[in-house]
């Protein structure tokens, strides 16, 4: 079989599968980012204005519209995960791989250094941050989907653990 040697194909296969499991889908994760924002007092103030209202006999606030604000961010996050795979495809497709994982990183880079350093003064940004995430992880995926190409009749194999580590992360 012609191209790179059997040890090589498997460490970008692994090196791909690491990267996908790890970073490419942490959107995924929402429910679990939900819960580290609101213990850091993220969009708080939304739950103080009818806290004395609306409290039940232990002391704990209806924070309804906290919770619709992170359903809007998490909402419009998957919205562009899907929709931009087709100008990202084009990209993709148009300028090739480099490109593709330059701007990936980009833009994973630039939401995690933006969700860093927000806080809850500024949690205003995670509806910037959290689409640009997905944005990078749906880039991650759509450029090493082409490994499974290094593996022959085990394409479609190495595709769908690659979509399995997305989906896991």
């Amino acid at each position: 079989m012609a191209g790179p040697s059997l040890p090589l194909r498997v460490a970008t296969l692994l090196t791909g599968l690491l990267e996908c499991l790890g970073f490419a889908g942490v959107l995924f994760g929402w429910a679990s980012l939900v819960f580290v924002f609101k213990t850091e007092g993220y969009f708080k103030e939304l739950c103080e204005a009818d806290a004395g209202l609306l409290s039940n006999a232990t002391g704990q606030a209806d924070c309804k519209a906290q919770d619709e604000r992170f359903s809007l961010i998490f909402t419009v996050a998957s919205f562009m995960n899907n929709f931009m795979t087709l100008p990202t495809g084009y990209i993709f497709d148009r300028f090739k791989t480099t490109v593709a994982r330059l701007l990936a990183i980009f833009f994973y880079t630039s939401a995690t250094l933006t969700i860093a350093f927000t806080s809850a003064d500024s949690a205003v940004l995670l509806f910037l941050a959290m689409p640009m995430l997905t944005v990078g992880g749906i880039l991650f995926l759509i450029t090493n989907l082409q490994i499974g190409n290094l593996f022959g009749k085990h394409r479609s194999t190495i595709i769908t653990l690659y979509n399995g580590a997305f989906d896991s992360s």
